[in-house]
């Protein structure tokens, strides 16, 4: 089929994305920063978190981040961050105050969370595959005492942590529609399971009590797996893969995509009006200026 029929629609005829900058060992989870138009993002590997803007280049904000991967903002502008030192949700407050939100479900340690999004309830969602304790580099080897890979919702005025979901075999990415009635989990078990692994994204309603229904396959992302992605408001959805950042419909038809130079990681909308993609990929940050809108900080300040 031939989608790029579609691409006029989002992508300014000719536009590429431009290496804004480089030196990262792995980079991971950008976030827009509104008030001083910077990107943070999380060099998981180097255990590290920079800062990019226009006027000042690439900066350290944080010179050990306990191996931070993805991050988001709340409705206070607090940085919310997924530790894989800690295995651990945690909050940083614009005076730099750090602490821990939640690190255990039912007094057993959560695995490793990867990638987060903040409701618009102020509930935080977050996936929690087991990446950062399998080995050295991207957190610190030990056991698993969760008897699986799920995605959670913390409760930050009641403090209660639930599992929303444990129909994901290795849960990474995740994302809610416009309305916030659908949530979608990239789910990349292929790595580990060839065979009888997933390299899609799922799809799950969000019911009136706020649980989510069955899941069920919305696409299927190759070459290589699905990582981080970000929704426009259109409701389509610019999924990471090995060549750059592939493009869905919601309804699950492939629009095309971007080619980046190196493996991508993960993205999110940024600039004034929130139409700049920014890309992390391997050991940069990218962007390209697009023709839609990201919704995911509509409700932030």
């Amino acid at each position: 089929m031939d989608y790029t029929i579609h691409f006029d629609d989002i992508f300014a005829e000719g536009n590429t994305p431009q290496k804004l900058c480089s030196g990262v060992i792995w980079a991971e989870g950008p976030v827009w920063l509104r008030k001083t138009n910077a990107v943070l993002f999380s060099d998981v590997k180097g255990c590290k978190l920079y800062r990019w803007s226009e006027a000042d280049g690439l900066t350290i904000e944080k010179d050990y981040s306990h191996f931070s991967n993805g991050n988001y903002l709340d409705s206070d502008g607090n940085l919310i961050s997924c530790e894989h030192g800690r295995r651990c949700i945690s909050k940083t407050t614009a005076d730099g105050v750090s602490t821990i939100l939640v690190d255990n479900f039912d007094g057993k340690r959560l695995n490793s969370p990867n990638d987060v999004v903040v409701k618009r309830d102020g509930s935080i969602w977050f996936t929690d595959p087991p990446y950062g304790i399998l080995g050295n580099d991207e957190g610190f080897q030990a056991q698993s005492q969760m008897i699986g890979c799920y995605v959670y919702r913390f409760d930050p005025g009641t403090g209660e942590l639930d599992i929303m979901t444990t129909d994901v075999q290795r849960p990474n990415g995740l994302a809610f529609s416009p309305d916030e009635q659908t949530l979608y989990v990239a789910d990349m078990s292929i790595v580990e399971f060839p065979t009888k692994g997933r390299r899609e994204i799922r799809q799950f309603t969000v019911e009136e009590d706020g649980s989510l229904g069955k899941g069920d396959t919305l696409c299927i992302v190759e070459p290589g797996i699905p990582d981080g992605f970000r929704v426009d408001i259109q409701g389509n959805i610019f999924c990471s893969c090995d060549e750059g950042i592939a493009v869905f419909t919601p309804t699950g038809e492939k629009l095309g995509l971007i080619p980046v130079p190196e493996r991508v990681s993960n993205c999110t909308f940024g600039g004034n009006d929130q139409s700049y993609l920014f890309i992390t990929a391997t050991t940069s940050l990218y962007g390209i200026k697009l023709n839609t809108q990201g919704i995911q900080y509509t409700q932030t300040t």
